[in-house]
This record gives structure tokens, sequence and C-alpha cells, in this order.
């Protein structure tokens, strides 16, 4: 099992949701609005915004467990779905998952997503 995390513009999401959709086996995701910065610290992009004293940017995080045999399916659906060709089109972390609980039945492991 893997956890997939995408920070991707927020503009991008509806096309991220739909492309993640059409892979057969995908459990689910959560979706959150976030802000942050880059390497460029947000300093003159068009989409930057302040916030008390520091500049941020608005972003959307897609959070997803997923099987190990559709993990490459998704981050291509991502990576498609979310670029633009321009800086700051994103981001995807992959990690491992040691184990998933789902709480109503017990399920463990595989079966809980």
């Amino acid at each position: 099992m893997k956890e997939i995390k995408a920070i991707i513009r927020p503009f991008k999401l509806d096309d991220v949701v739909s492309a993640l959709q059409k892979i057969e086996g995908l459990p689910g995701l959560t979706i959150s609005e976030i802000k942050g910065f880059g390497r460029t610290k947000a300093k003159g992009a068009s989409d930057s915004f302040l916030d008390g004293l520091h500049e941020y940017i608005k972003r959307v995080k897609i959070e997803l467990v997923v099987h190990n045999d559709i993990v490459e399916k998704v981050i291509e659906a991502i990576r498609k779905a979310a670029y633009t060709g321009n800086t700051g089109d994103g981001k995807i972390f992959i990690i491992d998952v040691a184990d998933t609980i789902r709480i109503r039945t017990n399920e463990r492991g595989e079966e809980a997503i």
C-alpha cells in the first residue's frame, strides 16, 4: 500500500479528480485547501497573497491510499491532469503505508482501503 499526496493548483482540481475517477479500483481520496510557498517564496507570483507578514500561494492537497498495483496509474493521472508547464505546478509524494484499519469493521491491511 502507498499513500500518495499531491499538491496542485486549485483550478486543476476538477481535471485531476476526473482523471483519477477513471482508474478502476481507486478507493477514494481526500482534498484539502492549503497555502504555502516554494523555493521562490511566492514573491511576485501572480496567484500569491499576503497573510499577516508573509506571502503565500493557495494550493490544493489530494491524499489517497492505494493498492500497489495502481500506484503508477494514479501518479500518471495526477501528473498529466495537473500539468501546465509553468513554475508552481506542484509535487507528488509517495509514502509506504505499514498498515490500515477500517474503524467500522476492524478490517486491516489491503482489505481496509
